[in-house]
């Protein structure tokens, strides 16, 4: 039976009817009554009264029972423990299904919603560190506009020294307008009409964290003091000692792998071990490669600053096998000098940049820079077909099959502007880092941008005097016809949707199989195409909360529209792409309603974005969380698509696919059977004592150091130092998580005493004490201002423990050896929560701050066909999946699209795939299984092999 207890008291709230059906296991009258009663919780005005992801006992109880009150004491997020947040066991006992919104299941993913929604809230409220002169105006507020509320800032204007400062208005008043904002622009300059320079190349990365807290090692904060004393260095703890103690694959083998190298002709008898992913494959590893190519780079040209350093292995690090002779080059900084300060109401004098800044020298938008440029030089190695320039140029490959007659990436010519260990590789934008991954998605996202050339071609040929739906903004009101649109239009309208459909594969596809549970498919589709669609009580709650937290008076209307765009909107794709008179912004679309949008009104062009008062690039932070490279297998496992797929041909090691092997490589065996071999296989663990044994060992060419090699392990560590990432736990204070309390608090509290993975995991935790090692607490040193004890007080050295005891230097912990060492995770994550927590926020940022995926993501810029197929993921329509995956009836998916038009050989292999970053020959099983069996047809498939 069913009651409303509540209904008529509070009727947005989520469990306003809660089930007592004889499956529940917990009085969920008595739970779910108080927790109504107690109501909405007010967003936080300050950093240390942030939700940490952490509930009251009833609201535990009333979303997920004892299991949710079992786990309330251990410092990771409550939501992951609701009914409905796993695979099939985590759904009350008896169900198969989530159900009523009512009962415990939809209660569990609408908590878990809820509770995500309030931890976004809070960061884009608190944790926005503009490192480019605007911060102190985002904290004071500026002519009497508060700071949350500002949208154009000084330091956001075009210099004298750019080429395009007159035609923005020079000293005047600075505004985008005519061909400067019709698309990309190369530099980046221009998306946000009003603020040109933003996301610009060359613009200082951000910050998500408290300036005072970067660079812990050398600042003069005394709270970073009292955190970390004098134990801090950019090489110490030494960051070799680390990568070879914690990081290292262990191979019961090693003369079959011979650190990464393999067996000599590619022998499908090497092995390399490695800790492997289940629901993830290795195609998924390459495109964060290929994305963070297009979001930021420290480096120029391949190089950072000519002065080189040595990267660690000295006293008991240089008996672990590490390299002293191991030399890398320093990072540019952009600003070194004394960071300047602003007067805080009350007097104090807080910095308004961090201690150093570094420039972003790609384009910070999510616009396919990676293959079209950021700048004049990156330009020059784009090949146009001086056939039809509107095409990318590709060459026919030699392998059969029709893929491969769409073409492979010519080569760099001589005269290209490329480093010297460049040469020979397929040409693009972003040619660093170079590897047969890398080089696949070029070749297939070439190949797609020549995909709608070619329909746009075909249909001009078929209705040449037809309206496009392209204009020009210089003359707003003039029809262009299909027959009107030149090549180098057509060019730049191809990189456009190009650009949407990787924002959307990654936001739809992609992240959904890295974060492989309900809670995270509903959010992220509802980021793209509309908040909690289907869920219209959490939208109801969320409109609340906004309500509750920003009153209903016009001015708190405005200032809370951020955050009910965040909540309740249509979705952050296409927000503000439609303006209808008399009503809000942020509209859903009504064809019985006249759309009054208008080119040549620079508000409504504009009026999508918004960047919450900061202005927008990507945090030092995000770059942090990004490094992956445990992702990456030592051995590809190659097949071949017009063969059996379940024989592995040969075991290819990466190293021997990167720079110019990568395009010997799609050459000899063609795009389609890397993209099967890479399909079905396995990633990596993002976990300890992963990472590739090639990338320990890597050769690279321009080293001037007596052993010609380097650690990336080791040089991940050293390049977080060298930015000022915060180590592990203020990392995790800053962003409104739970610290730690000692290295024990790592170990996964879900798992049996007396089990394996429990003794792996402790075994990790001994390793973490013997490198970063224990001290004698001080009760009297406050060691944080981004957060408090539970009782209020602030949080000291001893972190809990009585005073002058000896405690763990859990402070010290590098953010990457720490997220790492979470073996707590929500299921189905294949990263750790510190990570998503910095993704909450950034993920949802980068859209919002876009207008070519907000306000101006329409027809006068995409063009009509380029419109419809963003939307749906193709020139010819929707098209379903004929079966429901996770009790959803899905559309084929953005990528599956891809491939099947760009390697169509492919075609049987991917009808039985929903999601094309999920390992192909996978049974995806029941509600978010994270099993490895072979699906029908695969049974032979070594890979399943026990």
């Amino acid at each position: 039976m069913k009651s409303c207890l509540t209904a008529l008291l509070l009727p947005p709230l989520l469990a306003g009817c809660v089930s007592t059906t004889p499956q529940a296991s917990l009085d969920d009258t008595k739970h779910c009554s108080a927790m109504v009663l107690g109501g909405f919780r007010k967003v936080a005005d300050a950093r240390g009264e942030r939700f940490n992801g952490k509930v009251g006992e009833d609201v535990g109880r009333c979303r997920g029972g004892d299991k949710a009150a079992a786990f309330r004491a251990t410092p990771y997020v409550d939501w992951a423990n609701y009914w409905a947040t796993g695979d099939a066991s985590s759904l009350l006992p008896g169900t198969g299904g989530i159900g009523s919104h009512l009962g415990p299941n939809g209660r569990g993913v609408d908590g878990a919603l809820l509770d995500l929604e309030y931890q976004r809230m809070e960061l884009i409220k608190l944790n926005l560190f503009d490192n480019a002169g605007s911060f102190a105006d985002y904290a004071l507020g500026r002519g009497g506009v508060p700071g949350l509320a500002l949208k154009t800032w000084p330091s956001m204007r075009l210099p004298a020294s750019s080429p395009f400062y007159a035609a923005v208005g020079g000293d005047g008043p600075q505004l985008c307008q005519g061909e400067l904002i019709r698309w990309r622009q190369l530099g980046g300059i221009c998306n946000d009409l009003r603020n040109p320079r933003m996301g610009s190349s060359g613009t200082p990365f951000a910050r998500n964290v408290q300036f005072e807290a970067t660079y812990p090692d050398s600042s003069d904060d005394p709270l970073a003091r009292n955190r970390h004393g004098d134990r801090l260095s950019l090489l110490r703890p030494d960051p070799q000692l680390i990568s070879r103690k914690l990081f290292t694959r262990t191979q019961s083998d090693p003369a079959r792998c011979r650190d990464g190298q393999g067996l000599p002709g590619n022998s499908a008898d090497a092995n390399c071990d490695y800790q492997k992913a289940p629901f993830f494959n290795v195609l998924a590893a390459f495109w964060i490669q290929f994305m963070t190519h297009d979001w930021f780079s420290h480096m120029e040209e391949g190089h950072n600053a000519p002065d080189w350093m040595p990267v660690g292995c000295s006293g008991d690090a240089a008996r672990s096998g590490c390299r002293p002779g191991d030399r890398i080059d320093r990072g540019y900084v952009a600003e070194a000098g004394a960071p300047p300060r602003y007067t805080a109401p009350d007097g104090s004098r807080p910095l308004a940049r961090a201690f150093r800044t570094h420039a972003n020298n790609v384009t910070a938008w999510w616009d396919a820079s990676q293959i079209y440029g950021y700048d004049t030089t990156s330009r020059q190695r784009v090949k146009r077909d001086p056939a039809d320039p509107a095409r990318l140029l590709l060459l026919p490959g030699a392998r059969a099959g029709a893929g491969e007659a769409q073409g492979q990436l010519p080569v760099f010519a001589p005269g290209d502007p490329i480093n010297p260990q460049w040469g020979g590789q397929g040409s693009a934008a972003f040619p660093d880092n170079w590897s047969i991954g890398i080089g696949f998605l070029h070749t297939i996202f070439s190949r797609e941008h020549n995909a709608f050339v070619a329909e746009f071609r075909r249909r001009a040929a078929a209705t040449p005097d037809a309206d496009s739906g392209l204009r020009d903004p210089v003359r707003p009101t003039d029809v262009i016809r299909y027959s009107d649109v030149s090549a180098d239009v057509l060019f730049e309208v191809a990189r456009l949707v190009v650009a949407a459909e990787i924002a959307k594969i990654h936001t739809i596809e992609w992240t959904p199989q890295l974060l492989y549970d309900e809670p995270l498919y509903l959010a992220m589709n509802a980021n793209w195409g509309g908040l909690f669609e289907g869920h219209p009580r959490v939208e109801h709650a969320l409109e609340a909360v906004v309500v509750q937290n920003f009153g209903k008076s016009e001015d708190a209307k405005k200032a809370g529209q951020w955050y009910s765009a965040l909540a309740s909107g249509p979705g952050i794709f296409g927000l503000g792409a439609r303006v209808y008179k008399d009503d809000r912004l942020f509209a859903r679309h009504d064809p019985a309603r006249d759309d009054i949008w208008n080119l040549a009104n620079p508000d409504d062009v504009n009026g999508g974005v918004n960047h919450f008062g900061s202005p927008f690039n990507f945090p030092e932070e995000f770059v942090s969380v990004y490094r992956l490279h445990s992702l990456v297998p030592d051995l590809i496992e190659l097949r071949h698509w017009d063969a059996d797929p379940n024989r592995i041909a040969a075991k290819v090691p990466v190293i021997e696919t990167f720079r110019a092997k990568a395009t010997g490589a799609l050459a000899t065996q063609g795009a389609a059977d890397w993209a099967l071999s890479m399909g079905r296989q396995r990633l990596g663990l993002l976990t300890l004592g992963n990472t590739p044994a090639f990338l320990q060992n890597l050769p690279l060419p321009r080293l001037q150091s007596s052993t010609g090699k380097i650690d990336v392990a080791a040089l991940d560590l050293i390049r977080d130092r060298e930015h000022g990432v915060p180590r592990f736990n203020e990392f995790r204070r800053q962003y409104g998580l739970r610290q730690l309390t000692s290295y024990d608090d790592f170990a996964d509290a879900h798992l049996p005493a007396d089990s394996a993975e429990h003794a792996r995991q402790m075994k990790v935790i001994a390793d973490l004490r013997s490198i970063y090692g224990q001290h004698k607490c001080d009760a009297g040193k406050v060691i944080t201002a981004a957060q408090k004890n539970l009782d209020g007080s602030p949080i000291n050295d001893c972190l809990g423990h009585p005073d002058g005891s000896l405690v763990d230097n859990i402070e010290d912990v590098d953010t990457v050896v720490g997220w790492l060492s979470e073996f707590t995770r929500p299921h189905g994550y294949a990263i750790s929560e510190t990570q998503f927590q910095v993704f909450i926020l950034n993920a949802s940022r980068r859209l919002f701050s876009d207008r070519f995926f907000t306000s101006s993501f329409r027809p006068e810029f995409y063009g009509r066909l380029g419109v419809d197929w963003v939307m749906n993921n193709g020139p010819t329509g929707p098209q379903f999946e004929p079966r429901e995956s996770n009790g959803h009836r899905v559309p084929v998916s953005p990528f599956k699209r891809v491939l099947l038009r760009t390697v169509p050989e492919l075609a049987p292999e991917l009808s039985g795939v929903v999601n094309a970053f999920d390992p192909w020959a996978r049974d995806r099983g029941s509600y978010y299984s994270v099993g490895w069996k072979p699906r029908a047809g695969a049974e032979s498939d070594p890979a399943f092999k026990p």
